[in-house]
This record gives structure tokens, sequence and C-alpha cells, in this order.
């Protein structure tokens, strides 16, 4: 699916900082890791130092859009709907609707980012996802796959659009800080959490996911 360089109705700014590397690199270029939620993801793009170049919020869906629309509209459990799970057609037309948004807001957020790098995008970092996901409507609101789908849908999409900016694409488990830490030896401290001294806040969990992300993707 193409992607468009612009976005509307955008919720809220990107929070940035942007510091020079504390190093050169062989390789010009940066690298991008996200850790996403449903209609938002924090991004951190690090120096071949692992050196932090930005960070931010971005957003992946235009307002009044159902940022889970299997779960939320056609979802096993009434806790999650406001009315009646919509049949296959319609969750499926609606599905369409939610995904060419995230695509529309995740370009424009990715085209605002590079604008501000001092080096080109190598590649982006995401969760990873079964090879094996369903891809059809039925299967995917039937458990296991329904409180899984939705986030997957934001992470192909991501996926698509660095792929078509000629980005390499990496994917990581739950376990991404640990193998960090095992990769930066006696620098882990200083690499994951010695941005928030540096930067100050903010400087999460998020953040460190998405930073040892790039470390593994090095």
């Amino acid at each position: 699916m193409p992607a468009s360089s612009t976005s509307t109705g955008r919720r809220n700014a990107p929070v940035s900082h942007v510091t020079d590397p504390s190093g050169s690199t062989q390789n010009p270029g940066v690298r991008l890791g996200i850790a996403h939620h449903l209609g938002w993801a924090v991004a951190v793009t690090a120096a071949g130092d692992h050196s932090v170049l930005d960070r931010r919020r971005m957003e992946l869906i235009e307002p009044g859009l159902p940022a889970a629309p299997i779960h939320h509209e056609g979802g096993l459990h009434q806790l999650h709907r406001s009315a009646e799970p919509l049949d296959d057609d319609a969750l499926a037309a609606l599905v369409r609707k939610v995904r060419a948004s995230i695509v529309r807001t995740a370009s424009a957020a990715l085209d605002d980012l590079e604008a501000v790098l001092p080096e080109p995008i190598l590649s982006m970092s995401l969760r990873a996802w079964a090879a094996d996901f369903p891809g059809d409507i039925p299967a995917q609101r039937r458990a296991p796959y329904e409180s899984h789908a939705d986030s997957i849908m934001y992470r192909q999409v991501l996926a698509e659009l660095g792929h078509e900016r000629g980005w390499e694409i990496h994917l990581y488990d739950k376990d991404v800080e640990r193998q960090a830490a095992r990769v930066l030896g006696e620098r882990a401290e200083e690499v994951l959490q010695g941005p928030r001294a540096a930067l100050g806040p903010p400087w999460s969990k998020d953040h460190r996911v998405a930073l040892a992300a790039t470390v593994l993707a090095g």
C-alpha cells in the first residue's frame, strides 16, 4: 500500500531531543528503535556508538478511529465493546480504514523524524511477531489471535513503510534489554540508563527497549 507524506489531525507534536553523537562511525547512518502501543509509539534513534540522537512519541493513527478495531469492535469480550460485534465484512472494512490511517499518520511521523536527523536511517527495529499469524478477519477475531491482531497490524505497517524507504527491518523479542546488555558488556549501564541523566525525562522502559533494539541491530 503506498504511503502518503501528509497527515491530518495528529494529536500531539512529538517530543524530540537532538544532540551530536559523542563519536564518529565508520558507516554513516543511524538506527531507529520502536516501542509501539495501540495508536502511538516511542521512537529512539541512535548513532553507531549508541548515543541517542532523537527520542520522541509518534502518533500512529488519526483521531476518531478505534486504535484496536479487532479487539474493540469485533472481539470476544463485551467489556471492550460499546455495542454488538461487527460482522466479518463490516469489521474487514473498518480494519482497512484504520490501516489506511496508520499508513498516513506513521508515514508522516517517519518523514518528520528523518528531516531532523544528521544522517540517514539504516534500520528500524520492531517487536517480533509470528510469521504464520493469520491475515484473515474470521481467524483474527478468534482466540488466541484476537488479542494480538491489532498490535501486529501496527508493526506490519511500520515494517512496510521502512522497506519502502530502503531500511533494514530488525525484529526483537521481550528479552531485548538483557540481550543488548550482553552485547554492551561494561558499557550497558552507561548506554541504556545514561540518557536519563544526560537528556532528562522522559526516559522510560519504552525508551530503553527501543534503544536496546538498535544495539542489537548494529
